[in-house]
């Protein structure tokens, strides 16, 4: 049964921290109409009055429009040092699939997979038996793995509703070795940012350094993750660049000065506050500037790390000597976190040269986060460490909501005939000819999880507008069942658009299934 607390839920934005812009936004218009009853109470002409009307109702609507059209997007987040284990039967209660309202983005960031020479080769073939768990789990209820990455041990797994993807854009991925020194992949972060409906994001996902004495390294290699990630677009070639980061992970910061026995009593009696002043990631942050920028809920759940496998208790495992060194039982820690950082609100300059885009673009656009989870759940035995869950609320004005590609099915689809559909570019994007058009069926897992494809237009590129008609022959399923259409970007390297689901209808050269086959239902 896992840990849960109720506690306030943690709220922040990009224009102002823990407060309410709807409120603000009230309170001002309320001023603003105030002064306007007293303009019209002083001014003696009719036109003056009829001009401050106009200009404060402008200003009022303007202010108010900010924030209207806004839309919460649910968002559920799971760290994970599995330990080299394989995975448990079910994890739907790690991904509450029954939270209502239902979650929109799953994030999914797990360190030290198994990750054998032959085991990784293996996993860069075909997916690994973690990435498989998930998807056969949130595929029947309408997720679709849109991209992964993976280092070594270090995975980092997004899956979102269908009827986001097509507004799921740039994605792109990279990682960053911090094991022996840079050259090796047991610890360092794995990263993907995209666009969601316009707005910039990206989660990192991070396995730092172990051990008690190594809070400072720790910091380092965050430091030198940041420095070297860069991705290829032009507004945000950083990590913080982004209007909204998640940085998680084994992050391995652990409670300092603590004896054993005092530990394990506070925790015993629910008294986690006594904890949270030496935990050395709370610590840092009061000098360190970066970790001042990221945001954290309470710590209102039992520390993650160190169990014996298969239990809820903590280290048991008696002393042991191996070639002179002394093996002793881990303290207690809260290795596995999960953290945010708004880009703060650009700084406007009196340099004329300067841009202030960001600035207004976080004015107009601004992005509100509210955690309303923050726990782990210790029902999961095959590590010791516990998985953490933060679920979350990114209340958001969309940028765009226009597909960039439509999908129209023609006729009555089987297998019995030719199929056609035709597709048309609404916006200018980067297409390719190695763009391709595939069949889904209801419940796919993935892009590459199609019945059937079709390449887009053989000879060059549609233009904007251009209606293409595609033909479809004899590979269609022989059975009856209900599919999309999905439009693959090469350069995107997503799905960017599907068609309404549509029927296909059985066909005449189905073979027909007994109902009871030996006595056994079919």
């Amino acid at each position: 049964m896992s840990d849960t607390f109720d506690f306030p839920r943690v709220r922040s934005d990009s224009m102002s921290s823990m407060a309410s812009q709807s409120t603000s936004a009230r309170l001002i218009l309320r001023q603003r109409l105030a002064q306007l009853l007293t303009c019209l109470e002083d001014l003696s002409s009719d036109d003056e009055a009829n001009e401050e009307v106009s200009r404060t109702l402008d200003e009022a609507f303007h202010l108010c429009g900010r924030y209207t059209n806004r839309e919460s997007f649910r968002l559920h987040m799971v760290t994970w040092n599995v330990s080299t284990a394989e995975p448990p039967a079910d994890v739907r209660t790690l991904l509450q699939l029954d939270s209502q309202p239902a979650t929109d983005l799953y994030v999914i960031g797990l360190q030290e997979v198994k990750a054998t020479p032959v085991r990784y080769v293996s996993d860069l073939i075909v997916e690994d038996s973690w990435s498989l768990l998930f998807m056969d789990t949130l595929a029947p209820m309408g997720y679709i793995k849109v991209t992964s990455v993976r280092m070594q041990g270090l995975l980092l797994i997004l899956f979102a509703k269908q009827a986001h993807l097509p507004f799921i854009r740039d994605i792109q991925s990279t990682y960053t070795r911090t094991g022996l020194f840079g050259y090796w992949g047991n610890k360092g972060g794995v990263s993907v940012r995209f666009s969601f409906y316009g707005h910039m994001l990206c989660f990192l996902n991070c396995h730092l350094a172990a051990h008690m004495n190594y809070a400072l390294q720790r910091m380092d290699e965050f430091e030198y993750i940041l420095d070297t990630q860069d991705f290829d677009m032009y507004n945000t070639p950083n990590v913080l660049d982004h209007k909204v980061v998640f940085w998680f992970g084994d992050l391995n910061f652990r409670i300092a000065d603590h004896g054993m026995h005092f530990l394990r009593s506070s925790i015993n009696n629910g008294r986690f506050n006594l904890l949270w002043g030496k935990d050395q990631l709370t610590m840092m942050k009061k000098n360190e500037p970066i970790l001042q920028e990221f945001e954290e809920g309470p710590l209102h759940f039992k520390p993650t790390y160190k169990f014996d496998r298969f239990s809820e208790t903590y280290d048991t495992r008696a002393p042991k000597t191996w070639f002179g060194f002394t093996g002793k039982k881990r303290k207690p820690a809260w290795t596995d976190r999960i953290l945010w950082r708004i880009k703060p609100k650009a700084v406007e300059t009196e340099d004329e040269n300067s841009s202030t885009t960001s600035s207004v673009d976080d004015d107009e656009y601004p992005v509100k986060v509210m955690q309303d989870m923050y726990t782990s759940d210790a029902s999961y035995g095959v590590s010791d460490h516990k998985p953490v869950i933060g679920t979350f609320n990114l209340e958001m004005r969309k940028k765009v909501e226009t597909p960039l590609v439509t999908l129209t099915v023609d006729g009555h689809w089987s297998a019995d005939e030719d199929a056609i559909f035709t597709y048309t570019i609404l916006e200018n994007f980067e297409s390719s000819t190695w763009d391709w058009i595939g069949l889904y069926k209801i419940g796919f897992k993935s892009a590459s999880d199609y019945s059937t494809f079709a390449w887009v237009k053989d000879d060059e590129v549609a233009a904007n507008g251009e209606v293409v008609t595609v033909h479809i022959k004899n590979e269609l399923p022989l059975l009856a069942g209900d599919y999309v259409l999905g439009y693959y970007s090469t350069n995107m390297q997503t799905l960017i658009a599907f068609s309404p689901t549509f029927q296909i209808l059985e066909s005449k050269r189905a073979v027909k299934v007994p109902e009871n086959i030996n006595g056994h239902e079919k």
